[in-house]
């Protein structure tokens, strides 16, 4: 039985959103008032992130490890450097949840690696641009969102690695109407 007052997802995304309003305004505001907030918003969140890692602590590795599998706490644990999984762990994994929209879309995702905070994937879209920008926005996305520190994700460059999507492998060559012979 979940209690009324919890928020599901579109309540927490919506009290995110606002909290980051609120804080842009503060930020917008010089002097020392506005500083002093700041400040203290940080210690919050410092004591906050104790506290997430006291709770760790306690429940050990397992349990520590379902936590991380909730989206939010999984934020908030990426956010005061406390996951348990590493960056490119979760960089794979949000790959893997993204990789059936965009088969949908006649494409195929894959991790490159991981370097000095930038996060290189491998993407082979078939379609329009807007459509590939779009996926490519969406992939983009979905890795920021599990890895912040992350100050890039770089597409890699379609000569830096040949990719044959597995459907094309398993069709037959098409006869040549100019030799007669496979094409």
């Amino acid at each position: 039985m979940t209690d009324a007052r919890r928020l599901d997802g579109p309540a927490v995304e919506q009290r995110l959103a606002r909290i980051d309003e609120l804080l842009g305004r503060v930020e917008d505001v010089p002097g020392p008032t506005s500083q002093a907030a700041i400040a203290a918003v940080q210690a919050l969140t410092e004591v906050y992130g104790e506290a997430l890692a006291r709770v760790q602590d306690i429940v050990g590795p397992r349990l520590a490890a379902a936590l991380a599998d909730d989206e939010l706490l999984s934020h908030l644990l990426v956010l005061h450097e406390i996951h348990p999984d590493p960056l490119e762990r979760r960089v794979a994994r949000a790959l893997e949840d993204i990789r059936p929209a965009v088969r949908d879309r006649g494409g195929e995702v894959e991790l490159a690696g991981v370097a000095d905070g930038v996060a290189t994937v491998r993407l082979a879209l078939k379609g329009c641009d807007s459509s590939s920008a779009t996926v490519e926005k969406a992939v983009r996305e979905a890795v920021l969102a599990v890895g912040p520190e992350l100050s890039e994700v770089r597409r890699e460059a379609a000569g830096d690695r040949a990719f044959v999507p597995l459907d094309a492998l398993a069709q037959r060559p098409v006869a040549s109407s100019a030799s007669g012979g496979p094409a």
